[in-house]
């Protein structure tokens, strides 16, 4: 179980750093979306901040991720950006939801393999 949890985080972070960076540096081209999609996106990227942090949020966790330091508050930080970006290409561009999928599902993979972190939440 050690071994996934290390191998999972350095692709998730990995993952999250590269396409964190991609934002600000545009070095992979674009992703074809559906219609709705590029209206939502077009949207958020309108705001002038949005975008931004997202990217922010997935470059510092995805470091935060890959050097194992405040891993469980990384992972909690970022799972609403996960998922939002699931439910994004669910609802919107359901062609390109599978890399979501597994983003969203290696972020719960690890979440759980530090559940004990997250214990003293749940208590009343």
């Amino acid at each position: 179980m050690k071994k996934a949890t290390t191998i999972i985080s350095i692709l998730l972070g990995i993952i999250l750093i590269v396409f964190g960076l991609n934002k600000f540096l545009n070095f992979m081209p674009p992703m074809e979306l559906a219609t709705s999609g590029m209206e939502f996106m077009g949207a958020l990227i309108k705001t002038g901040y949005m975008m931004t942090i997202v990217a922010l949020v997935e470059i510092i966790t995805g470091i935060l991720i890959v050097i194992n330091k405040y891993r469980a508050l990384a992972l909690v930080i970022l799972f609403p950006v996960l998922l939002n970006a699931l439910l994004f290409h669910v609802f919107l561009d359901p062609v390109n939801a599978l890399p979501a999928v597994f983003a969203v599902a290696m972020n719960i993979f690890l979440m759980y393999t530090s559940k004990d972190r997250y214990q003293e939440l749940f208590k009343a």
